[in-house]
């Protein structure tokens, strides 16, 4: 048996169970708390006015999310891999800034900027504690996932058929649309894919900035929260495992993309 075998498996081994203890087990216990009591009792829970109410704003709200910064995300990728301007580094470094920031200190500056006494605090309509307030944070938080899955593809692929097709007499939407497009369809699809499953899961700067209206701005994190809160434990579980299930969708849809990605 080779030396280096044992070492292997202990590495395996020491992986995998450190896996099973932050992500398997706990979220094996969601399932299992959630449907102790039977099937029944977790469908009356998921079908209350308040979890539909909640499972439909998410839903929403991540519907207009998501196509926004897709179109952003591509155009931004588009300039970062193709363009030369002043203050080019500058935006490659403001993409980042959701990763680097507290999703609690999005919530507020939001707040600072459209609450009442903020700078664009005197719109005809209401943005913090109501729903445009979670569509902003939520479009925040989830801006560098498209341009940062679609940017090192279009590096990649270089920029010698565009040409090749502006010499033929090809117009740039053209372009974009037969060579470029093709070319990125597996990044942007992948940067969807990771868009959803934050948009679904967002909780803190949602929190901030929706005031948790039971039955208008309550989203499924948030119910999750307002449930245990409230000593609703299996309510909770069952909201839990609704989140989990879309997690799992998500999952599932990005391990489909990922072969498909090769092959392109």
């Amino acid at each position: 048996m080779s030396v280096d075998r044992p070492w292997r498996i202990g590495l395996r081994t020491v992986a995998l169970g450190y896996l099973a203890l932050l992500l398997i087990i706990p979220i094996g216990l969601i399932f299992y708390r959630t449907f102790e009591h039977g099937v029944g009792a977790v469908w009356d829970s998921v079908t209350t006015p308040a979890s539909i109410s909640a499972f439909w704003l998410t839903i929403t709200v991540t519907a207009i999310a998501v196509p926004l910064n897709t179109i952003f995300g591509v155009l931004c990728a588009l300039a970062l891999a193709r363009g030369r301007f002043r203050g080019k580094a500058m935006l490659d470094t403001i993409i980042d800034l959701p990763f680097a920031i507290s999703p609690v200190v999005v919530g507020l500056s939001l707040i600072l900027v459209y609450g009442r006494g903020g700078w664009l605090g005197d719109l005809p309509f209401q943005v913090i504690f109501a729903v445009p307030g979670i569509v902003l944070a939520t479009i925040f938080i989830s801006v560098p996932f498209v341009v940062r899955e679609v940017t090192p593809v279009l590096q990649e692929i270089g920029d010698d058929q565009e040409q090749a097709a502006s010499t033929l007499g090809a117009s740039s939407w053209q372009t974009f649309w037969r060579i470029t497009l093709p070319s990125i369809r597996w990044g942007i699809a992948y940067g969807v894919v990771l868009s959803v499953a934050r948009c679904i899961g967002e909780f803190g700067a949602v929190s901030v900035v929706s005031g948790k209206i039971s039955g208008e701005t309550e989203t499924l994190t948030l119910l999750v929260e307002q449930r245990f809160q409230n000593f609703d434990i299996a309510g909770a579980y069952a909201a839990s495992a609704l989140l989990a299930i879309i997690a799992l969708g998500t999952l599932l849809a990005m391990t489909r993309i990922n072969p498909r990605r090769d092959d392109a």
